[in-house]
């Protein structure tokens, strides 16, 4: 955790001061981030943690359990009600895996946890990059349903697929290692650079008078939902299945992560909501850091692995 807060800290800083100078920089940087970056990064994921079969189920797991979330929040009368600006409604269950998640699983969990909670963030990511940009599209309006034509679109210029179409073609190739190496780092810069893009945003909300005070009320059910809601659904979904206890630890914990910065990117990227997602990303990820190992520790009472 304090290794978490090392890499988090500087990075909101300098963007911030940054954002607070250039105020447009948030918006030239997101696009070329989100049609670049993220499919580095889910490319360096993936083969830096192999396809394996708990991995996968995991991500089947979490896209389908963000999915059934996100329906609930379109259709149900009261969701609709305190979740109905889009970006909200994504980020009330897509969490912050790859850099809160992953180190917080691998700090608090044995490490046979890490594939799973990798697979957890692809199946997430994947899905977030899909559906993400429809859901938040400015002429998307909340009540409308999505239809099959506009969701396979969306799927097929997903940024996250051609990542993992990447790491299938380079995977069974005597190159794999090598690729594999080069591509880990640029993938940790991805992660990095999209935490200074969050920075940036809240500085320049700050020097243009938008302050995030206010709209803390309104963030409130997204939050209630992506930090206490969500991943107790999850944990009941797991029990549910029967789930090794591993599994079903790593899988609740990835639920409990922050918002995930991709949620400011799609923002930004869209152009729309971008203050509230960077608030509900900033608000999220400070109550996380004492939420998350809270979560941590109930795990561990609940599910009581060989060695703890």
């Amino acid at each position: 955790m304090l290794s978490l807060l090392i890499e988090l800290v500087p990075c909101l800083l300098i963007g911030f001061l940054i954002g607070r100078r250039y105020t447009n920089l948030p918006g030239q940087l997101a696009v070329p981030l989100v049609r670049f970056g993220v499919p580095f990064s889910v490319m360096g994921l993936l083969l830096k943690g192999g396809l394996t079969p708990r991995m996968v189920l995991a991500g089947l797991i979490a896209s389908s359990t963000i999915g059934l979330t996100l329906t609930m929040a379109s259709t149900l009368p009261t969701a609709r009600q305190w979740l109905i600006i889009p970006c909200l409604r994504c980020g009330s269950c897509i969490g912050n895996t790859a850099y809160f998640g992953v180190p917080v699983a691998l700090a608090l969990l044995p490490p046979s946890a890490l594939p799973v909670s990798i697979g957890y963030d692809l199946g997430a990511t994947l899905l977030t990059w899909s559906l993400g940009p429809l859901i938040m599209a400015p002429d998307q309006p909340a009540s409308q349903p999505w239809n099959g034509r506009s969701v396979l679109a969306s799927l097929l210029s997903s940024p996250a697929l051609r990542g993992l179409i990447g790491a299938l073609l380079v995977t069974p190739t005597p190159w794999r290692e090598s690729i594999t190496e080069a591509l880990w780092l640029p993938s940790r810069t991805v992660i990095l650079v999209a935490l200074a893009v969050l920075g940036m945003r809240l500085g320049s909300l700050v020097r243009e008078g938008h302050g995030l005070g206010s709209a803390r009320m309104v963030l409130l059910p997204a939050l209630i939902s992506k930090l206490l809601l969500f991943p107790a659904l999850m944990l009941v979904l797991a029990s549910c299945l029967q789930l090794e206890p591993v599994m079903a630890q790593a899988l609740a914990l990835q639920a409990a992560a922050p918002t995930a910065i991709s949620i400011l990117l799609i923002a930004e990227a869209v152009d729309r909501d971008q203050a509230l997602a960077a608030g509900l990303v900033l608000w999220s990820t400070i109550i996380a850091v004492f939420s998350t190992p809270l979560w941590g520790l109930f795990l561990r009472g609940l599910y009581v692995l060989p060695g703890q």
